[in-house]
């Protein structure tokens, strides 16, 4: 079983946020705190060694997301790709044996996660474990950026980001990628409910999921 310390968390706040009207998401409010650091709170139990094993990308604001104390790394691509510019800055600096990544507006994902991509790994040669919930036509359709995955996979993104390939799926799709369900009787329907407009932050804010557990320092 892969433990806390192999792995590295890295939470994605290198978008756009087209949807949002350019704004910056990671640094919009939801329960009177930042996005990016529920984010943060939710990652360091899952983690490498508290505050140490996290690592955010974000390719604005770099002042403020460092304030966080957290290393702030840009996207080693131009122009801000997408996701897969994330996983490659996450990739080149990571110090563990795997990197975990979650974005920043999905402010309620499960306090398990780490762990539940992590059992996927006891099958022998698996390269990543992504989560997955169900759809309305009852199939399990990936989350692909809730993923956990070898260390040993920078080589191979970078060949797949330098020859033009810019969709998390089809870069997965080359690799022994496991799809994990979050179904289980307790798992909040909201959590993998993410923000990309203000009206479904709002949403969010208003909804009655429980509160964070308490900060660790």
């Amino acid at each position: 079983m892969i433990h806390a310390g192999e792995i590295t968390g890295l939470v994605l706040a290198g978008g756009r946020g087209s949807r949002m009207g350019g704004i910056d998401k990671g640094l919009q409010l939801f329960r009177g705190e930042p996005l990016v650091w529920h984010a943060v709170r939710r990652l360091q139990a899952q983690a490498g060694d508290l505050m140490g094993g996290l690592m955010l990308n974000a390719n604005r604001n770099l002042d403020r997301y460092r304030r966080l104390g957290l290393p702030v790394w840009p996207d080693p691509l131009p122009d801000h790709p997408g996701p897969l510019a994330g996983f490659l800055a996450g990739l080149q600096r990571c110090p563990t044996a795997y990197l975990l990544t979650t974005p920043c507006d999905c402010p309620l994902f499960p306090l398990d996660l780490a762990r539940r991509l992590a059992s996927a790994f006891e099958q022998p040669d698996i390269d990543m474990a992504v989560a997955a919930t169900l759809g309305q036509d009852g199939e399990m359709h990936a989350e692909p950026v809730f993923c956990l995955m070898r260390r040993s996979l920078l080589q191979s993104l970078e060949s797949f980001v330098r020859d033009g390939g810019r969709r998390v799926g089809q870069w997965t799709g080359l690799h022994r990628t496991v799809l994990v369900p979050f179904e289980r009787p307790g798992d909040g329907p909201d959590a993998f409910c993410n923000a990309n407009t203000l009206d479904e932050l709002q949403a969010l804010e208003n909804g009655n999921a429980p509160p964070l557990p308490p900060l660790m320092t």
